[in-house]
């Protein structure tokens, strides 16, 4: 078992040995527990657990030990190489979850109460369009949606109303991969006294650490690349302020019941042990395909945040490592050539979802956005010719090779 205190300098060593405890059985790996609840040696012991007087297990919807392991690489992976305002290691809890959108449950209902508001961007995940704008309201939680990357107006917007208790970003965003300014908008928001959340599951930890720029809460879905072989549906709350996710949030999570299960949990585990190998490559994939694309004659635009022509490849450039996996693209003749291109691949994989190791692709107005009305899906870049890519590991030659021949079908006028 390698030293607890040895000093990781890799992100890859964290990722493989982050949050692993030595299992009493002497297992290699962390045991799938599958175990609804835990026995006390005595009715002592159980009622200082109850109490929080003696740490341990109680429910599995409270904690498994096959989850805590998840919970503790994903908060190693957040805050590797941070350090805190006092010089010191960050140190930052996780409460995995269900899903990504239990997660943002987690987070909305946990830290917004009626009256409050929510200042966020357009081009957002669809199902966090959705519950921002048909189930928080019922709420008494309003959604203010504004273009972010304009700061002087985001500056106006969090200045002029003092509702807003909360600024909620997804970059790159989901599915025009549009970038905002993680330091700079967190700034405008600290001097408003409003909390700050960051959806990283496009970039991951590896290419993007939000907790350095100083924001409040990260979340993910595991799912997606985290997971990396589309295994398993998992979602992650991380907080800084560990005394407040340790005790209120945890009591959130715990009452609206989107708690993980050990079975996924192990295999989000084992994922996240090839999150930079596969990333590395995920990353010089899309960056050959989305330079293919630009040039493509049944192409007229490109989202990718590695092209000089993405108008947010500064901003990109300065907060995180690589630009990503994840790119879109419209189709000149629009839904008719979205679709026809999609049914021609051979060796792309037709379907939702992202950050497996195989090449996937989808169309967002008609899938991942279905629920968001047409009018605000074309005003946020959403189009019916828009085809939304998740560039896996493949050889790059094989996934060129089936992206051509499924344009050669298409003709253009």
């Amino acid at each position: 078992m390698p030293d607890k205190k040895f000093p990781f300098t890799g992100f890859s060593s964290v990722a493989i040995h982050g949050g692993h405890r030595d299992d009493p059985n002497y297992s290699h790996l962390t045991p799938i527990y599958a175990s609804s609840t835990y026995v006390f040696d005595t009715a002592e012991q159980g009622m200082r657990r109850f109490s929080g007087e003696e740490e341990g297990y109680i429910y599995s919807r409270w904690g498994n030990p096959t989850i805590t392991e998840a919970e503790e690489r994903i908060s190693a992976l957040e805050s590797f190489g941070i350090k805190d305002e006092n010089g010191s290691p960050l140190n930052v809890k996780t409460i995995l979850h269900s899903s990504g959108m239990a997660a943002i449950s987690t987070l909305m209902i946990g830290t917004l109460k009626t009256g409050d508001k929510v200042l966020t961007h357009y081009s957002l995940y669809g199902g966090t369009q959705e519950i921002t704008e048909k189930v928080l309201p019922g709420l008494g939680i309003e959604a203010i949606i504004i273009d972010l990357r304009d700061l002087d107006k985001a500056a106006a917007a969090m200045k002029s109303d003092s509702k807003i208790k909360m600024l909620y970003l997804e970059t790159p965003a989901n599915p025009t991969i549009q970038c905002v300014d993680i330091e700079q908008l967190t700034l405008l928001a600290k001097r408003n006294n409003i909390v700050v959340a960051v959806d990283n599951s496009f970039a991951t930890p590896y290419l993007q650490q939000p907790f350095q720029y100083g924001v409040d809460y990260i979340v993910h879905s595991t799912t997606k690349f985290l997971n990396g072989h589309g295994t398993a549906i998992g979602g992650a709350l991380v907080g800084k302020d560990v005394e407040h996710i340790s005790g209120h949030m945890t009591k959130v999570h715990r009452l609206l019941g989107g708690n993980s299960n050990p079975f996924d949990a192990f295999l989000l585990t084992q994922g996240m042990k090839t999150l930079e190998v596969r990333m590395d490559r995920h990353c010089s994939n899309a960056m050959e395909v989305a330079a293919f694309l630009e040039q493509h004659a049944s192409v007229s635009k490109v989202n990718y945040l590695g092209l000089t022509s993405h108008p947010d490849h500064a901003t990109a450039t300065k907060q995180m490592r690589h630009p990503g996996a994840m790119l879109s693209f419209e189709m000149k003749d629009g839904l008719d050539a979205a679709k026809q291109f999609i049914d021609n691949l051979r060796m792309c994989i037709r379907a939702v979802s992202l950050g497996t190791c195989d090449t996937l692709l989808s169309h967002p107005a008609s899938m991942t956005h279905y629920g968001v009305p047409k009018e605000k899906r074309e005003e946020y870049g959403i189009t019916d010719g828009l085809i939304r890519m998740s560039v896996g590991i493949e050889n790059i030659a094989d996934i060129l090779t089936d992206l051509q021949q499924a344009f050669g079908f298409w003709k253009i006028n």
